[in-house]
């Protein structure tokens, strides 16, 4: 589990996060929602690291972020895993390689040991043998996320961040996406941190979703109760549109 508490951020005397308090459980996939300016990546990239905070809390099952010496770093980022927006494969590699890659940065395990593994991560984001040699231009776009995906867990992680995870993708890619991140979760119980502004994800796989406006935690509930949240700025934000507005009409109606 990876708790938050009581964290502020600001950059030049401008206030990003404003004591952010939040848990976020293993084997859930757990959404940072937000409209642009409401303070999500910020918050991603402090829970990760990336960014000091100026106060609070950013415990990783108990162990605060903040407190840990670079030695303890390094030990905690073999537990992470990491999807970027993009993918960002390595053009130069070809899939089976950047599957391998940080199995060569951070294990010890013989060359064979790495190929096994790899194969192993690309068949359970089906991806077929008779892609493993070819290069990231060479497969498509929803390709290149499985492949991001089984790069992700090779190393077995413990934490999954995933930035915009279906960016950039068609409507049924974006659910095949969900899914797999969704199963793999669940079989792994890791404990996944999506941030993302997609609703059709936030209602598929949103086990525990954190809401944020202006810096602050505004609502914190899951796709269920998403739908009777009583949260003006909530319902703003996921059912600004006329579908949406629909969806969510149809769900009361059948309460």
């Amino acid at each position: 589990m990876i708790a938050v508490k009581n964290v502020h951020k600001s950059f030049d005397g401008h206030v990003v996060l404003n004591n952010i308090s939040a848990e976020m459980h293993d084997g859930h996939c757990n959404m940072i929602i937000g409209q642009s300016g409401s303070g999500k990546t910020v918050l991603m990239k402090s829970i990760i690291g990336l960014h000091t905070i100026d106060s609070g809390r950013i415990e990783y099952d108990g162990r605060n972020l903040p407190d840990m010496k670079e030695q303890e770093i390094r030990l905690l980022r073999r537990e992470v895993g990491m999807l970027f927006q993009g993918s960002a494969l390595f053009d130069s590699q070809s899939v089976l390689q950047n599957v391998m890659f940080p199995l060569e940065m951070w294990s010890a395990m013989t060359r064979k040991e790495m190929e096994d593994r790899a194969k192993f991560c690309l068949s359970r984001v089906n991806i077929q043998e008779t892609a493993w040699n070819l290069m990231p231009a060479e497969i498509s776009g929803g390709m290149q996320k499985r492949v991001a995906i089984a790069r992700a867990i090779a190393l077995n992680p413990k934490y999954l961040f995933c930035d915009e995870p279906n960016s950039g993708l068609d409507p049924n890619t974006s659910l095949v996406i969900d899914k797999l991140i969704h199963e793999i979760t669940q079989e792994y119980n890791i404990c996944t941190v999506i941030n993302s502004h997609d609703m059709n994800s936030i209602m598929e796989i949103g086990d525990n979703i954190i809401f944020l406006k202006l810096g602050q935690m505004v609502w914190n509930g899951n796709k269920d109760t998403i739908f009777h949240a009583n949260n003006a700025d909530l319902d703003d934000f996921v059912f600004a549109s006329n579908l949406f507005k629909k969806v969510k009409a149809a769900h009361n109606e059948k309460q």
